[in-house]
């Protein structure tokens, strides 16, 4: 086997959000959030789970960050679940939420594991969404009252903060589409609401950089590798439409405050929700980018009158859910560690960005069991040894990549999929919501020990 080290103090993580793990989605003075009302809402999500209970993080977050500790984390993306600090969305501030968020920064810290948070993960106050949510041109200011407020609670420990993670997602899939919250299927108003997004990413780093100068800001961006799925004309066109709405759409702004042509011609109801001064608002100079990366595509361009794939997903192949080709084109999703080697490259060579942090990669798994107190995963195992490796190459190369988050740390409450997916480095039995390490994590923690990884020559 051949060793290949990672750069000294590199962020061996593990991700998670909100919704996702925390539960207690009604206690100690929490808010309704979009996704409360979203999944308890009759047929929104597979076998009508929700997140009510989750992996119950609330209550046990001090066995979980010992578990972070063991597996030799040095970085732990998390995300604040927006109406546990503000029920409302602004205004009134829950101080046991605050505290709950403060005692989770200590522990981390108290472990040496470095606290990425992100602001949002999907989960707004409900009572925002009353009120318009992401198609408010308002929402971008609840969202930098909301981040400044957070940034001087937590920021006098934590130096490292995420806007948001993955609007495309969030846009496509919850304003577009409507298969996840808050269910909105509107193409107009969800472009509208992505301008909006982009509006709330620039004001919140400016508001986090008001109360504490020293912070450094940054956004988690789902980017996929897009390629035509032949040389046709056809093809190459629909494949500039879907990196138009999936990547330029958000990498564009946030790193060069403008959109693109290409994504005008592609989305042309843009512009009726640019107001003058909006550019300025989004400008916020990246101090490092989170990179979400689960696969590569190959487009086509779709015949005529065939049915759209509103969401493709490969499950043999283990990626996570892809949303945005919402018209006129088809993707195949593939797992390509050297899609992850190659955008790395493109962001650091086209685009400039100073530092990146992987801030989920991962693979799903349906099967995953415990037999005799283990968990075998080798596909999972396989997955992150050739995505390192990737990743690897590309530091190599020049890539200034700090850290890799693996998404996640424990199998979790998968959105509109519920509890049937699991990406987790940790399996939850959500009976007894007991915890064991898998094979994977074990890997990650002599990995993260070793500060390298082996490969086959």
């Amino acid at each position: 086997m051949t060793k290949l080290a990672f750069p000294e103090r590199f962020l061996w993580g593990a991700a998670t959000a909100s919704y996702q793990i925390e539960g207690a989605w009604d206690e100690d003075g929490k808010g309704e959030s979009c996704w409360d009302r979203f999944s308890h809402t009759p047929g929104k999500i597979h076998g009508g789970e929700t997140g009510d209970v989750a992996c119950d993080h609330y209550h046990k977050w001090r066995e979980d960050v010992a578990l972070m500790a063991g597996l030799g984390l040095k970085a732990y993306r998390f995300s604040i679940s927006w109406p546990r600090v503000l029920p409302e969305g602004t205004g009134r501030v829950n101080e046991k939420g605050v505290a709950f968020y403060s005692h989770l920064v200590d522990a981390l810290l108290g472990k040496g594991i470095r606290p990425l948070p992100t602001l949002y993960h999907w989960d707004h106050p409900q009572a925002l969404e009353d009120r318009g949510g992401w198609t408010h041109r308002d929402m971008a200011n609840w969202f930098a009252e909301y981040a400044g407020l957070v940034a001087e609670r937590l920021g006098d420990r934590v130096t490292d903060w995420l806007t948001l993670n993955e609007p495309a997602s969030f846009i496509w899939g919850g304003h577009v589409q409507g298969n996840s919250a808050p269910g909105r299927a509107d193409r107009r108003a969800g472009i509208g609401a992505a301008h909006n997004a982009m509006r709330a990413h620039g004001l919140g780093a400016k508001a986090i950089k008001a109360v504490r100068p020293e912070a450094r800001t940054s956004i988690a961006l789902n980017l996929g590798l897009y390629e035509p799925a032949s040389d046709r004309p056809e093809d190459v066109a629909a494949c500039a439409r879907v990196e138009a709405k999936r990547n330029l759409l958000f990498l564009e702004p946030v790193v060069r405050a403008a959109y693109p042509p290409l994504v005008h011609e592609t989305l042309p109801q843009l512009a009726d929700f640019i107001r003058p001064g909006d550019l300025d608002e989004i400008r916020a100079p990246l101090d490092f980018l989170g990179v979400n990366y689960y696969s590569s595509h190959r487009v086509a361009d779709a015949p005529p009158g065939a049915a759209q794939k509103a969401a493709v997903e490969s499950v043999d192949s283990g990626a996570a859910p892809v949303y945005g080709s919402d018209r006129g084109e088809s993707s195949d999703t593939r797992i390509d560690p050297e899609g992850l080697y190659r955008l790395l490259l493109r962001l650091a060579n086209e685009y400039a960005v100073p530092e990146m942090i992987v801030t989920e990669n991962g693979f799903r798994r349906d099967a995953d069991a415990v037999v005799d107190g283990r968990v075998a995963d080798a596909e999972r195992v396989a997955f992150l040894r050739n995505h390192f490796a990737a990743a690897h190459r590309a530091i190599q190369d020049g890539v200034r990549l700090t850290g890799y988050c693996v998404w996640s740390l424990m199998d979790n409450f998968e959105w509109a999929h519920g509890y049937a997916p699991r990406f987790g480095l940790v399996h939850v039995d959500y009976g007894t919501l007991a915890r064991t390490v898998k094979d994977s994590g074990r890997w990650l923690a002599a990995s993260s020990a070793a500060n390298a990884i082996e490969v086959e020559p």
